[in-house]
């Protein structure tokens, strides 16, 4: 990898939360970025950051992760700027609430168009950009509920353990490929924006954020970690990861009998709000 200073990044997502959290620790490292989301809501504020913070140089793309189009854009982009990327971190999600039948066809679609697909087009056009110069880092964010599935968010379960599938499956395409590696970070329940732009389907509960959740920062601080490592890697991160991947697992009955109570306690409110699609059609490129 180049060095520090010079390190180029691509990172989608990078409009709030985990995206941008990873933006400034890059910023820090004087890196190039090329900051991707999809709507220009909140980019430029985020490349003012940036700056600030040190970074050595910003450009900010609208772009629909969903659109394979516009995620090679981005990769041609940052390409023609800065003459490589050296790390690419998918880090945009979206979500909404509520029982499966309950959701419309077209949100549990957009849902896995993004989580889903959205992820496998920023991996392809940042693997066969790392092909054709040997080396490269790719940092796919997938979630604590890529491995243990809970109910009333039925399309991002789906998504996030397909998305587990596949970053397994590249890192082992990849093996043979020195330079190249393929990372999987999974975080547990983490203070974002996500909860409140999450579309909602419940009847008479509101999301919130659970208590105890993870900062952004700590998940940008492992995402960071694993793009400086020289081999790939997957990690939970969040204190309640590994008790509740060993409850999933050993004693399913239990955990399925526990999980939707704890869930109507701990991430909805009693508060009533009318069936909202969030934030999960937003338009692209400021439309």
């Amino acid at each position: 990898m180049s060095t520090v200073d010079q390190v180029v990044v691509v990172i989608t997502g990078a409009s709030s939360g985990i995206g941008r959290q990873t933006a400034l620790r890059y910023s820090a490292r004087r890196a190039r970025l090329v900051l991707g989301a999809r709507s220009e809501d909140g980019l430029g504020d985020v490349a003012d950051e940036c700056r600030a913070a040190g970074a050595a140089d910003v450009i900010v793309m609208p772009t629909d992760i969903g659109d394979s189009e516009q995620v090679q854009q981005m990769f041609d982009v940052a390409v023609e700027a800065f003459g490589r990327v050296d790390v690419a971190a998918q880090c945009a999600a979206i979500t909404a609430f509520g029982r499966f039948e309950d959701l419309p066809v077209e949100v549990f679609d957009a849902i896995i168009t993004t989580n889903l697909i959205g992820a496998a087009n920023v991996a392809r056009s940042a693997l066969a950009h790392f092909q054709d110069r040997g080396a490269g880092q790719l940092v796919l964010v997938g979630s604590l509920l890529g491995v243990t599935a809970v109910p009333y968010q039925s399309a991002y379960v789906a998504s996030k353990f397909a998305l587990c599938g596949l970053i397994r499956a590249l890192r082992q395409e990849n093996r043979g490929r020195p330079g190249i590696r393929v990372h999987g970070i999974y975080p547990g329940p983490v203070d974002t924006p996500v909860y409140h732009s999450a579309g909602n389907y419940l009847d008479g509960r509101t999301p919130r954020v659970p208590p105890a959740s993870d900062s952004p920062d700590t998940i940008a601080a492992a995402i960071v970690r694993a793009a400086d490592r020289t081999s790939s890697s997957e990690r939970q991160v969040g204190w309640a990861n590994l008790p509740a991947i060993a409850v999933y697992r050993l004693m399913p009955a239990v955990f399925d009998a526990v999980i939707g109570p704890l869930i109507r306690r701990v991430m909805l409110t009693p508060e009533d709000s009318a069936d909202s699609t969030g934030n999960v059609f937003e338009s692209p490129r400021g439309r």
